[in-house]
């Protein structure tokens, strides 16, 4: 889910944006002001090394912090709610039908290249930078591109079809 490490423009619609705006607002206030509480808490019962809850809460502390930092750099880089063009040409924001080499087309399979975040209903996400979002980016309808799995095995996909994501 993390695309933190991962540089360039991250594609995502207006309300999924505005989620995402959503909870880092709630994040860096309530969120952050509950925990820094019960660590307060925790601490004024004692002896730190033996309080679960103490513990517990830092812990809550740093994946709260961390989310933040990766809704701020997600935010930065955002790209939002710009529609590609309906050309065939596959790129963030399109709703991508595939079927690998030899499979036949009732084997095929759609998905969304953009930001996991996104979350359409019914419609599987894949990060531009995963690997099959990587190699087919930039390619046409009816091509054929091949790509390394992440098990160093070399696949080859057909891309049906490429359109631009409604939602």
């Amino acid at each position: 889910m993390t695309q933190s490490t991962e540089q360039g423009t991250i594609w995502l619609t207006q309300d999924a944006f505005d989620k995402l705006t959503q909870e880092l607002a709630d994040l860096k206030g309530p969120v952050r002001q509950e925990v820094i509480a019960r660590i307060s808490a925790a601490r004024d019962e004692g002896d730190l090394k033996e309080n679960g809850g103490y513990h517990a809460a830092r812990e809550e502390q740093g994946k709260v912090e961390g989310r933040i930092r990766q809704l701020e750099d997600m935010l930065r880089r955002a790209e939002v709610g710009e529609t590609p063009p309906n050309d065939g040409v596959v790129e963030p924001g399109m709703v991508v039908t595939y079927k690998f080499v030899g499979d036949d087309d009732d084997e095929a399979e759609t998905f969304l290249l953009g930001a996991r975040e996104i979350e359409p209903e019914g419609l599987t996400v894949y990060s531009p930078q995963s690997p099959l979002g990587s190699a087919i980016n930039g390619h046409n309808k009816g091509e054929t591109v091949s790509y390394e799995a992440p098990n160093g095995k070399e696949l080859k996909v057909v891309i049906l079809d490429a359109v631009p994501f409604e939602g």
